[in-house]
Order: C-alpha cells, then structure tokens, then sequence
C-alpha cells in the first residue's frame, strides 16, 4: 500500500510532482505559443473581412453619390416646389437607395422633398454642417450624423451641389440614409463572426453610425470605452490588434477607412471566442497527460521499492547501534552514497561515545564546583523551571533544595513580584541576560535585597542555549547603607527634617509639576525672632533644644504632604504643594501662634522665640525656583521688620500691596 510518510511514498510524490510540473509547463507553452498563433490567425481573417466589407460599403456609397448626380442633371437648377415634387414622384426608384430626397436651394431653404413628410418643406438648413460644407466645397459629402428635424430619426444625409452653367452655386440634393434601418448596412447586419462577433461603422467624429447594439447609434463612443487602437482608426490608421471591447472583455479588432464617407468600419471578435478551439485541444492533451502519469504510478512505485532496499538495511543497523546490540554498521551495497553514509554514520558514532565519556567527567567536575562555590548559584532549563541551587544560594535564602518555582515567586516581596517575572519570561523568550536587584522573605521573616545575575548558556558550535546559570548576591547590608547615606545627604542631622539641598530638590518637582498642570503651590521662609539671646546665655545645646522644639511644633502643624525644612542656623522652610495663598495664610498664622508657644528654660529663666514669616505662591512668570525664593525671604525680612512676630504675604503680583499679620 502506499504510503507518503515513507521515504518511498515521498520519492514517488516528487517524481510525480515534477511530471504534473513538467506537464503545467509544456502547456503552459503550448497554450502561449498556440494563443499568439490563434491571435494572429484571427487579426490577418478580420483585416481581410473588413477591406472585403469596406469595399462593399464603398461601392454603396459610391452608387448613391451618382445616383444623385443623375437626379441633379435632371432637375436643372429650377427652384420651382410643384415642377421638383412632381420630378421627385418620378423618379422614385430612388427610394431604394435612400429613406428620402430633399431639395435645398442655395439660401438653405428645403423646396421639395420625396416621400413629402409634413413640415419639412421650408425647413431651413443653412446652419447644418452639411449645407455649409457642400456650399463650401461644391463636391460631393457625406454629412455627420444628426437627428431629423421633421422625421426626430437619427440619420445621415448624402449631398450633391448643384451649379449652374455660369459655375455658381444654386442649391444642393440630399439622399437621407437612416441610421435606424438604412439599407447602406443591412450587409453588416449579416457578418457572423461566431457567436460574438460583430461589425461597427463610426464616424471620424467618433459618432457611432452602425452597431448591433441599436441604443448605441448617434452616441459618441469616446464617452463608452477608452480604446487606443480606434483612437487611432478615428486619426485615418488601418490595422488590427487585442484591445478592449464595450463589453469590456479582450478581443482582436480590425479597422479600415471608408474614405468617401470618411468613415471607420470595425470587426470585433472576443479573445476567449478566438481561443475555444486553441483551449479545447489543450484541454484534452492535459487529460492524456494526466492518465499516462497516473499509469505510471506502478511501475515507478515497483522500481523505488528495489532501489530503496539497501536504505532499508541501513536503517535496521542503525536502530541495533542505538540499542547497544552493535557497535558499528556494516552495510553491503554497490551505492557509493550509502557506503559514504555508513561510514560517516561510524566515524560520527565513535566521536559520540568519546564526548560522553568526557561529558561525564565534566558533569562530575561542574558539580563539585558549583557545591563548593561562596556564592549562591542556580540553573534554570528554558521551561523557566530551577533545575539546580548550590548548598550557598540554598544557606542564603533558608530554604530546601526541593522548593518549586511558584514557592519562591510567592516569596519575592509583591512590589518586585510581577517585574521579576515578566523580566525572567522575557529573558527566556530573547535570550539576554536576567539582571534584577529584588527582595525575598525568607521562612523567618527576615527580608533580603537579593542582587540576581542571570546568563543563557551557548553552546560553542551553532550558538544553541541550554538554558541560563545565575549568580545572586545578599545585598541587604549594601542597600541600607545606600538608603542612610541618601538619607544624611537631605536631612538635617539636628533636627531631622529637610536640609536645603533636599529642600530644594522638592521645590523643583513642585514647580515643574506648577509647569506641567498648573497646579497652586505656596512657599514659607520664616527665621527666629529673639534667638540669638539663647544661644548666648544658655549656650549651643539650649538653642540646638529650642531649634528641635520648634521643628516638632512646626511638622505638627502642617499637612503629612507637606514638606519643612531647616535651611539653616535659625532659618526654616515650608513647602505647601497643591496650596492656594489663603490656605497658605492660615497655615501661616497657626505656625506664628504655635512658635510663640514654645519655651526653653535655663537657671531659672524661660526663654521664648516668635516666628516672623513670609508667604508666598507659584506664578506663571516664574521661570526659576530662585525667584519664589528670593520673595518669601523677602517677605519674611519685611515681617521682621516690622515688629517681628507677623506674616506678610508676599502676593505674585507685584501690583498688590503685602499684607500684614500679627
């Protein structure tokens, strides 16, 4: 049975694959070459069939030109209506050339007309392009299509002038043609080019005269289809090629000049009508092919199954190798490939057995490192599961070496929970490294700052990972250093708030956050008013106790959001973030009266301090943090100046005048 999951199955897939292959080709060739040969065939019979045509309508229209002339030598040049009608009426053999006569004299005035049509006498033509152009030229024309004024049919008229003896121009016959049903192209009703094919007369105006289509005649084809090769027809080409037909199919078309009438007779034939005897006989060719292929199917099956049984054997001691049942393969076969298989298979199967000897080793070696290694260690398989933890990694964190992967993510602190797994998936997916500094809870509540260095390993040859080796370190002494030393570097040692380098930093957010959003903000700046007394009398550890007391009173008293600052010596500072200036007024007074409050005492004596403070907020003009500064230091000065113990609230317009409180 068949199968295409063997090797033999997929050697005759391919082998029919290219056959089916080669055959699309063939025919695909075939079907090119016999197309341009059809196409050919097919323009040389329409060109032929169209001057054939052309001919005929030439002769056509020749014969009527001639048969006016003969009317026009019998009339004369007399413009009487009754002599012309009755001359007309004897005549009407002419009616077999044309639909109707008119006679029209030389204002452009119609006198006589056969069959009579009931307004048509007295008609006047003189601004048709017909009357024009015969008056002009005095030949013979072939009018451009028009609509009948007495009949509203669509038709064309054939001219004769008519001159006299002295040479002038007296009037002219016309023969109408009807466009609906003029005998002209009864001929071209009857061109069968198949099923679809058909004939077309248009003007060299690119007014349609004839189509088998009805609702076309008199309308402009250039406003029906965009079609190159009758462009140039229309500019006096005779040719054939493929263009596109009203239908909007491909088709070859034929033009020729009908120069008398100036106009263009078409042949159009579709491309798909052309090509049914061309794509029958492919069709049936690709039928054959296809049978014989499927026939073949047997005989090839049969040959690869012979041609395969060596393969075959080959397999078999290759499955033994790997069972252990033999050492090597020993293949008798005259096929120089497989006996450079068997022996490429030998080589590689003994280079095999000496790696795993040495890997052995190595794994021995790796595993006494990595248990006496100081630092913590782990490998982790590209499942994202920890395969191994050195006894140091398993000392760090307290815990067993048979700890899952979600038992230590449910010990990370939550904070760096979700960064370090997205962070370990996408190192697993990319293959970079996994740098992470986070904190673990160990079973005893103590928690680590854990700095963890993750790193795929490549193998040598071919840049294959195996997985990721990781150092991690106990950094929780290095991390509280870092904190405390980040502490003293913003914080008064004396009092514990704000020194001004970290007094300023949080102004500059605030005043960006001001930038960003327009958020209010208010600033205070106050010193204190009778403390150099203190420190002179009592010494520096009283006035260090008072600037404590007052630094208390004063965090007590504002928002947790808030922020204080000893700027120094006795200087303090307020930051009042999302704070408008009369919130920042009463805040300022509660600090004025709380400040009074506080005492210190010495040999009996209890000394005070007042707090003169200056008040102000952000401003759109500010471009600077200096700026809010230099004005609540400027307010505070004023407070002091005038009498201590007060607020001024510094406005951020200077417009308005500093208010006082006390």
């Amino acid at each position: 049975m068949c199968s295409f999951s063997t090797l033999r199955g997929r050697l005759l897939l391919g082998l029919l694959a290219t056959l089916l292959i080669l055959i699309s080709v063939l025919l695909g060739l075939a079907w090119q070459v016999g197309k341009a040969m059809v196409f050919e065939a097919n323009i040389t019979h329409l060109r032929y069939e169209a001057r054939l045509l052309a001919d005929e309508v030439t002769q056509q229209v020749d014969l009527r030109f001639q048969s006016l002339q003969r009317l026009s030598d019998i009339l004369g040049y007399s413009d009487d209506p009754e002599w012309l009608s009755y001359e007309l009426g004897h005549n009407d053999t002419l009616m077999a050339w044309f639909d109707g006569i008119v006679v029209i004299d030389r204002y452009g005035h119609v006198v006589a007309d056969w069959p009579n049509v009931v307004g048509r006498v007295g008609l006047d033509v003189s601004d048709t392009e017909f009357f024009k152009m015969v008056r002009g030229t005095r030949q013979p024309h072939m009018s451009e299509p028009f609509i009948g004024r007495a009949s509203k049919a669509p038709m064309v008229l054939v001219s004769v002038p008519r001159i006299n003896e002295s040479g002038e121009f007296v009037g002219m016959i016309g023969g109408k043609l009807s466009l609906d049903a003029g005998g002209l192209f009864n001929r071209l009703a009857k061109v069968r080019l198949g099923e679809q094919g058909y004939a077309g007369v248009v003007a060299a105006s690119g007014t349609v005269l004839y189509h088998p289509d009805s609702s076309l005649i008199n309308t402009d084809v250039v406003d029906v289809i965009v079609n190159p090769l009758l462009d140039l027809a229309l500019d006096g080409w005779e040719g054939g090629g493929v263009g596109t037909l009203l239908s909007g199919q491909l088709g070859l078309q034929s033009y020729t000049q009908i120069w008398p009438a100036n106009w263009i007779i078409g042949l159009y034939l579709p491309a798909e009508q052309a090509q049914l005897p061309l794509s029958g006989f492919i069709r049936r060719l690709a039928w054959i092919w296809l049978f014989l292929a499927i026939l073949v199917m047997p005989l090839l099956w049969w040959v690869l199954a012979r041609i395969l049984v060596p393969l075959n054997h080959l397999e078999t001691q290759i499955g033994e190798v790997g069972l252990g049942q033999r050492q090597h393969i020993s293949l008798a076969t005259s096929m120089h490939e497989l006996q450079q298989v068997a022996s490429t298979f030998n080589r590689v199967e003994s280079e095999r057995q000496t790696l795993v000897e040495h890997l052995h080793e190595r794994q021995a070696f790796l595993d006494t490192v990595l248990s006496a290694a100081p630092q913590g260690m782990f490998v982790a398989n590209f499942d994202g599961a920890i395969t191994y933890m050195n006894p140091a990694l398993l000392d760090i964190l307290g815990i067993s070496s048979d700890w899952s992967m979600r038992a230590l993510l449910a010990r990370i602190h939550a904070d760096d929970r979700n960064g370090a797994r997205d962070m370990w998936q996408y190192s697993l997916g990319n293959g970079s490294d996994f740098v992470r500094q986070l904190r673990f809870t160990r079973l005893d509540e103590e928690v680590l700052w854990l700095d963890v260095h993750a790193r795929v390993v490549l193998l040598t040859q071919g840049g294959h990972s195996l997985g990721l080796v990781g150092v991690v370190k106990d950094i929780t002494e290095r991390r509280e250093q870092e904190a405390l030393q980040r502490w003293e570097a913003e914080h008064d040692p004396l009092t514990g708030l704000l020194n001004r380098r970290g007094f300023e930093r949080r102004l500059e957010e605030a005043f960006a956050d001001f930038k960003k959003t327009s958020t209010p903000s208010a600033l205070l700046m106050f010193d204190l008013d009778h403390f150099k007394p203190i420190n002179d009398e009592g010494g520096h550890s009283l006035g260090d106790e008072m600037l404590r007391r007052i630094a208390q009173i004063v965090a007590w008293k504002v928002r947790r959001s808030d922020h204080v600052a000893r700027q120094g010596g006795d200087e303090f500072g307020v930051l009042l973030p999302s704070c408008t200036l009369p919130q920042a007024q009463l805040i300022a007074e509660s600090l004025r009266q709380a400040g009074s409050e506080v005492s210190v005492s010495h040999l009996n004596k209890e000394y005070r301090v007042t707090l003169s403070i200056g008040v102000t907020s952000f401003n759109d003009s500010d471009t600077r943090i200096e700026e809010i500064l230099s004005r609540a230091d400027a307010a505070s000065y004023e407070a002091k100046g005038k009498g201590r113990n007060s607020v001024v609230i510094k406005p951020t317009s200077e417009k308005n005048a500093p208010t006082l409180f006390k």
